[in-house]
């Protein structure tokens, strides 16, 4: 049926998409619901910030 290197080039073949299900699954599930959380939260520091110092000039 195969032979040994189309047999090595189909698990080669499987391992690369394997990784990379993997892959996308972490990027969509923590990483970048991780770098949206942080963005907020640091705009939220800076607006509070400004505001802080808003009130301190007048």
């Amino acid at each position: 049926m195969f032979e040994f290197d189309q047999y090595l080039g189909f698990l080669a073949f499987l391992t690369i998409l394997t990784i990379g299900f993997w892959l996308m699954i972490f990027l969509l599930t923590f990483v970048i619901p991780y770098w949206i959380g942080g963005s907020l939260i640091e705009n939220f520091k800076l607006r509070k910030e400004a505001k802080r110092k808003e009130r301190e000039e007048a």
